[in-house]
């Protein structure tokens, strides 16, 4: 197997624990908005999603372009109100992300946010400047298209053999493949280890402390075969 060279890492439910937000967020603004307010389920099987495709996905024949732009303006409004406080990232989060680094691993971010919410809360966590690489939805194609992973590889010059996608929705496992990425499914997020399964992970996670455990040692292993032959 190809050495791993690049870590590429969804956001929500991944590396921040913001999932019961996005869900309050949502039914807020159902409700502003005089809709039917999706079921907490419904909600957490469309987060990867950029928003307009979510949105699209959560209220189908909605025909109104003002009515779904409210919507959106109501959700951000809200969300925005509650990341005063900033969500908190998963436990292990950064101390995993400055030994990757440290091994010598490049470091991305593939989300279903906007870019000014990626920036606000990469700036909340000081953060700013620290992926080699990040991209977000509103400045391409939503997940699950390869697109997003396909302009990470360009611009890090990386082969998709020596990348690996960490997310906890299916839309992550699925844009993995499509991009011949090696993919990881985090449990803890979005949704539950058997839905991400249907999706044919390399690998699953149900804590994020798992995938460093993980990756360092594998990563390791097949330097040392490659030292091995080329010694």
């Amino acid at each position: 197997m190809p050495e791993l060279k690049t870590l590429i890492f969804d956001w929500d439910g991944t590396l921040c624990d913001s999932i019961s937000r996005i869900v309050e967020a949502m039914t807020n603004a159902a409700q502003r908005t005089g809709l039917a307010v999706p079921s907490d389920q419904a909600v957490r099987d469309i987060i990867g999603l950029g928003l307009p495709e979510a949105i699209a996905t959560l209220f189908p024949g909605m025909d109104e372009p003002w009515l779904a732009e409210k919507l959106r303006q109501e959700y951000s409004d809200y969300y925005v109100a509650l990341e005063q406080q900033p969500a908190s990232l998963f436990p292990g989060v950064m101390e995993a992300l400055e030994n990757f680094r440290a091994a010598g691993f490049k470091l991305a971010v593939a989300t279903g946010k906007s870019r000014r919410g990626l920036d606000r809360v990469l700036a909340s966590h000081d953060l700013t400047g620290f992926f080699d690489m990040t991209r977000c939805a509103d400045e391409t194609l939503s997940k699950p298209h390869p697109r997003m992973l396909e302009e990470i590889l360009n611009r890090l010059e990386t082969p998709a053999s020596c990348a690996l996608m960490l997310g906890d929705s299916e839309f992550d496992i699925r844009m993995a493949h499509s991009a011949r990425v090696r993919a990881v499914a985090a449990s803890y997020g979005a949704q539950s280890r058997a839905h991400l399964l249907q999706s044919r992970p390399e690998h699953c996670i149900d804590a994020f402390t798992e995938f460093q455990g993980w990756i360092l040692p594998a990563s390791q292993a097949a330097q040392q075969r490659i030292d091995n032959v080329t010694g």
